[in-house]
């Protein structure tokens, strides 16, 4: 049966969505993105480069193709109610309502909903609308905060004391963004992501991914989108405790009840950044949709057609046994320009070489007459899958090797070293 399948985005996170789509048979893949993607537009039967937060052409596009579902990438057209308005064109979409995209869109309402429904792994928060109200709270809390605007920050707006800035630089953070902002307790620990297919009533989990958001090796430099991310062949991580893992899983289908009994049913995606801390796993956040780069990890082990887990979603009738993922370790690295994330160097050309068995992924790089050029963010990204996390390691390493241009990516990703300290690290804070 041919199935055509709308995919909104243009980034690294839908490369790997149309790859997997376009590995089951009979799908035909229509994409709307804002800048042309190489690797998108080779396997879409049609492309509309437009904004993915202009709806009136994304929905006349759609309609004028006569497609079946869709499936929304980035976090700015679920919060522009692209589901919403798909939907009421009768078109299903693996993504949630604008309502229910608050749980990412609306920090203050995410907190709210889970005090309200008692479910654990809510951090101590406090909501401000006033800088000067925030000032106060600041200089007088006793220990560090996490300092988060309450709405959309493309992953990159979060200050945390101690870390990126002392107490006059959060106060100043909290003015410079109007002070409108969630301050949270600091939680130390280790993060993990735990990413699961909802169907508005049931949850069935991907294997735990780890992503690395500092920009240079050794988790040092500053916050980026995130420069790449491992998974291991049991699905777990040595870090996190299977009883942490039932936690981290059990907040995430009381939050999907949760959303259920207040009349927005989650459907789509829903992400899970966990930290893990002495007192067990606490949410730093929800995410409406696939991480970047965490949707090429688990992407690209699944062995069961997406098309159909898809289809499931939509129609409300999700089990885990629409959901299959291979039991190998993979290893993601992204290339990014230099200068990233502070200042890139963007129209500098790059090539790739010999990149062996690693899949690729392009995300944010313009092709003009058979060259790629780096653009303003991460550039492409490169998968490697293995019976061992080495071997994984090792595919994507040799891979991100091959690329010569005014480009960088994070050596040290991926590897035992890294993996060693983490569960080192959480020894010691337990």
């Amino acid at each position: 049966m041919d199935m055509k399948v709308l995919v909104v985005g243009g980034g690294g996170r839908e490369h790997a969505i149309t790859r997997a789509l376009s590995c089951n048979s009979g799908v035909r893949i229509f994409s709307v993105m804002a800048r042309k993607n190489p690797g998108i537009a080779r396997l879409a039967e049609r492309v509309l480069l437009e904004k993915e937060t202009n709806i009136p052409e994304i929905i006349q596009f759609a309609t004028e193709n006569a497609v079946d579902v869709a499936v929304i990438g980035p976090e700015a057209p679920l919060e522009a109610g692209i589901v919403d308005h798909l939907e009421a064109a009768g078109i299903p979409s693996l993504g949630p309502t604008r309502a229910a995209a608050r749980l990412e869109t609306d920090k203050a309402f995410c907190r709210r909903l889970m005090e309200r429904h008692e479910i654990a792994g809510c951090p101590d928060y406090r909501v401000f609308h006033d800088p000067e109200e925030a000032r106060q709270f600041i200089e007088t809390y006793d220990g560090d905060l996490a300092i988060k605007p309450i709405g959309l920050t493309g992953g990159k707006g979060v200050r945390i004391m101690g870390e990126h800035v002392d107490t006059a630089g959060a106060v100043e953070y909290a003015r410079e963004i109007g002070g409108d902002v969630v301050l949270e307790e600091r939680l130390i620990g280790e993060e993990f992501t735990l990413q699961a297919f909802v169907d508005g009533e049931h949850l069935v989990p991907m294997p735990l991914v780890q992503d690395h958001k500092r920009a240079y090796e050794g988790d040092v430099g500053p916050n980026t989108g995130g420069m790449g991310s491992y998974s291991l062949p049991d699905h777990m991580l040595p870090f996190v405790a299977r009883s942490d893992y039932e936690k981290a899983l059990r907040i995430m289908e009381d939050t999907v009840a949760a959303m259920q009994a207040e009349g927005t049913p989650y459907r789509g995606i829903l992400y899970g950044q966990f930290m893990n801390t002495r007192d067990g796993p606490k949410v730093i956040e929800f995410n409406a949709r696939f991480g970047d780069p965490e949707a090429m990890n688990v992407l690209s082990l699944l062995e069961t057609d997406f098309s159909e887990i898809i289809r499931h979603v939509t129609e409300g009738d999700l089990s885990p046994s629409h959901v299959r993922f291979a039991h190998k370790a993979t290893v993601c690295k992204y290339l990014v320009p230099e200068g990233y994330p502070e200042a890139p160097m963007t129209h500098e050309p790059l090539a790739i070489g010999d990149y062996g068995d690693a899949l690729l992924y392009y995300a944010n790089v313009e092709e003009r007459d058979g060259t790629l050029y780096t653009q303003t963010s991460r550039t492409l990204a490169f998968v490697g899958r293995g019976e061992t996390l080495e071997e994984a390691e090792e595919i994507a390493e040799k891979a991100a090797a091959s690329v010569s241009g005014r480009v960088f990516h994070r050596k040290d990703i991926g590897t035992r070293a890294v993996l060693e300290r983490r569960c080192r690290h959480m020894r010691e804070i337990a």
